[in-house]
C-alpha cells in the first residue's frame, strides 16, 4: 500500500524521522502522449508526469508532507506562506492534518478561485494583500522573523526535499532518466528540486544519466529568460506568475549544469497548449501546466532542442484543471441549450454531429 513519498523515499530524504504528516501525496502518473508528441512535431516519446493528481490539485503536496512534518518535528503551532494559489491550499491542507494553523497570504483578485475556495476549506486565514506575489513574499519573511510561525514556501528547504521526489518518481518509472525534463517555472522552486532529485539518485547509482532541463515561463513574467526582475508580472497562467523567483539562483545553475535552457512563451501559446493536452490527451491541467507543452512544442519549432525517436522526453503538469475553471468558463464555447423534447434535441444533435 502506498503511504506517501516520505515512507517510499525516506533513504533520500533529509526529514525528521517522525511519523509523516502525509495525504497519501505522490506516485502520481506518468502518461504517455503520443497524439501530442505528433501535434506538436516531436520524435521522441513523450511523457506527461501529472501532478494535478496529488491529494490538493497540485505538485507542492510533496515539498508540504516534508515541510510540516518537519515543523511539527521542531514543535510548530503555526505555519505562514505566500501563494499564488497552490501552496496557499496545499498548506492549509497539510496544516489542518497535522493539527497547526495556517496563515496564507495572496494577492488580492489574482488567485484561481479553485485554489482559493480549496485554502479556505481547509479552514486557513487567508489574507489578500493589494500587490503581487513578490510584495506577499517579502511581507511573510518578515513575519516569520517577529512571529512564532513556520515559513513554508519554497524558501523552506524540505520543500525541495518533497518536491525532488517526482525526479525519483519519473526515474522509477520509465526505468532511467528522460534525455529532457520539460517543466514550467514561477518561483523557481520546483526545477531546482527536480534537479536535486535527479542528481541524487544518479550519485547513488540509481540511473547512468541526466536530463537536459527545458524551464518554461510566461513571456509577461519570465525574469530568468530575460534576466531581469519583471515588477507588474502578468499572465493567464497564474501560479507562474512571479517576476522574482525565490530560487532564481539555484534554478539558473540547475539548468546550466544540465545542457539545457529556459524559454518563454505567450499566454496564447500556453492556452492552445492547454487545449491541446485535453483535446488529445483526455488531460485537463490548469494553465500554468500547459506552460511547459508549450516550450516543448516552441523549442521543436525553432530547432532548439534536439530529440531522436528513440530518445524520451518527459513535461511536467503541476496542476489540475480544476484548480482554475474559470479559464475554460471564459475560453471555451458555452453549453447548446436544448429544449425538453425529442425533436429539438435531435435537430441541435444532427448540427453538431455534422461540425
Amino acid at each position: 500500500m502506498w503511504r506517501g513519498i516520505i515512507h517510499a523515499y525516506r533513504p533520500f530524504l533529509q526529514v525528521a524521522s517522525v511519523e509523516p504528516i502525509t495525504l497519501y501525496e505522490g506516485h502520481t502518473p506518468l502518461i504517455p502522449a503520443p497524439r501530442l508528441a505528433q501535434a506538436i512535431g516531436l520524435a521522441a516519446a513523450l511523457y506527461l508526469k501529472y501532478e494535478g493528481l496529488n491529494p490538493t490539485g497540485s505538485f507542492k503536496d510533496r515539498g508540504m508532507t516534508a515541510a510540516l512534518t518537519q515543523a511539527v518535528a521542531e514543535g510548530a503551532r503555526a505555519v505562514l506562506c505566500a501563494s499564488t494559489g497552490n501552496t496557499a491550499a496545499s498548506a492549509a491542507a497539510y496544516a489542518a492534518r497535522a493539527g497547526l494553523r495556517a496563515f496564507v497570504l495572496v494577492p488580492a483578485g489574482k488567485v484561481a478561485l479553485g485554489k482559493l475556495a480549496g485554502a479556505m476549506a481547509y479552514g486557513a486565514t487567508v489574507l489578500a494583500v493589494e500587490g503581487n506575489f513578490d510584495v506577499a513574499l517579502e511581507l511573510v519573511r518578515r513575519a516569520v522573523t517577529e512571529y512564532p510561525v513556520t515559513l513554508v514556501n519554497s524558501l523552506n528547504p524540505y520543500r525541495l526535499e518533497g518536491q525532488q521526489t517526482a525526479a525519483f518518481e519519473v526515474c522509477d518509472q520509465l526505468g532511467r532518466t528522460p534525455d529532457w525534463l520539460a517543466i514550467p517555472v514561477g518561483n523557481a522552486g520546483n526545477i531546482t528540486a527536480y534537479w536535486k532529485g535527479f542528481r541524487a539518485y544518479y550519485q547513488a547509482g540509481r540511473v547512468n544519466g541526466l536530463p537536459k532541463l527545458l524551464g518554461v515561463q510566461a513571456e509577461g513574467a519570465a525574469p530568468l529568460v530575460y534576466g531581469r526582475p519583471f515588477e507588474k508580472p502578468e499572465t493567464i497562467a497564474t501560479a507562474i506568475r512571479i517576476g522574482r523567483p525565490a530560487r532564481g539562483a539555484e534554478a539558473r545553475q540547475a539548468v546550466q549544469e544540465s545542457g539545457g535552457m529556459f524559454l518563454a512563451v505567450s499566454d496564447e501559446e500556453i492556452l492552445h497548449a492547454w487545449r491541446l493536452l485535453a483535446t488529445l490527451e483526455g488531460i485537463f491541467v490548469e494553465p500554468a501546466s500547459a506552460a511547459s507543452i508549450a516550450g516543448l512544442r516552441r523549442a521543436v519549432a525553432e530547432r532548439r532542442i534536439k530529440v531522436s525517436a528513440d530518445q524520451t522526453v518527459v513535461a511536467v503538469l503541476t496542476g489540475h484543471g480544476l484548480k482554475d475553471p474559470d479559464i475554460a468558463l471564459r475560453t471555451l464555447p458555452a453549453p447548446t441549450r436544448v429544449k425538453p423534447d425529442w425533436d429539438a434535441f435531435r435537430a441541435v444533435l444532427e448540427r453538431a454531429m455534422e461540425t
